[in-house]
């Protein structure tokens, strides 16, 4: 996942959705080979060289400026987090920074801070400590309850996405599994584009794309996506079919780890079901 070719397969992605019309430019005029803007067209749109904005999408000019950055992103209309996606592959990390912090933790709950852990154990929802890479590195019972038991796994299958996408009983419990798949992908593009040199990274993605049809979609869609709240749809076999909220934070001083917590309205079925998880 070298961001070289990275760089140039999300601006070419990126090229390709924007129809000629929309930015003033007639679709007819002269024989398209690609869809979406020439990269001429491109480069107009946003006042730098076809040949400058040609050695930016080869990953060729790692000197491009923040204003020049800012304008291709307007030009190619990328939301947030792809403006920020394409300014962390246009200046991606040096070699090996953050290098201590690429492996996996081998126990349950290892690196994590014990004062997380205990604020684990004190939320009655459903709770989850999350790495990078969407690994689960340590929980609460509720949450074992309403996903799976995590430690009865091997410390490589408490993932996420691995779960989502990969487990048939667990991911059958997911009805719009396109969903899962386009947030698993969004957040996965975003940390290769951090850490391009993550080996566990990439085993993942590569096994993600060889057994998940959504998962490949998206990918080569270059999808990126982050989302810090949103609602989840749970076919559970025990507690029936749940509406879930769900929150996602950060904690600053820790910023490989996130808390992903479940939540329910109050009065809801759903609210009754995360306290039956809570007591049991």
């Amino acid at each position: 996942m070298g961001t070289q070719g990275e760089l140039g397969d999300f601006l070419r992605s990126r090229r390709a959705r924007i129809q000629p019309g929309d930015v003033g430019y007639a679709s007819g005029s002269g024989q398209r080979r690609v869809p979406g803007l020439r990269r001429e067209e491109l480069a107009h749109l946003a006042g730098v060289s076809v040949d400058y904005y040609v050695r930016l999408e080869q990953g060729r000019n790692r000197s491009v400026s923040d204003a020049v950055l800012g304008a291709v992103a307007d030009a190619l209309r990328l939301d947030g987090d792809e403006r920020d996606h394409l300014f962390r592959l246009a200046r991606p990390r040096k070699p090996g920074a953050g290098r201590a912090a690429l492996a996996v933790p081998e126990a349950a709950g290892a690196g994590v801070r014990p004062e997380v852990r205990r604020l684990l154990d004190w939320i009655t929802a459903p709770a989850v400590a999350l790495g990078r890479r969407m690994d689960v590195l340590a929980w609460n019972r509720p949450a074992c309850g309403l996903i799976t038991d995590f430690a009865a796994l091997p410390p490589r299958e408490r993932n996420m996405c691995r779960l989502h996408l990969l487990d048939e009983d667990i991911g059958a419990r997911y009805p719009d599994r396109d969903m899962i798949a386009r947030e698993a992908v969004g957040n996965l593009r975003i940390a290769a584009g951090i850490h391009p040199d993550d080996p566990e990274l990439r085993e993942l993605v590569d096994e993600l794309k060889e057994h998940s049809a959504e998962f490949r979609h998206h990918w080569a869609r270059h999808t990126v996506r982050t989302k810090a709240h949103g609602i989840k749809l749970i076919d559970h076999p025990h507690l029936g079919f749940l509406r879930l909220g769900y929150e996602i934070t950060h904690f600053p001083q820790d910023t490989e780890l996130s808390l992903l917590v479940y939540t329910a309205a109050p009065g809801t079925p759903e609210e009754k079901a995360l306290r039956e998880l809570a007591e049991t």
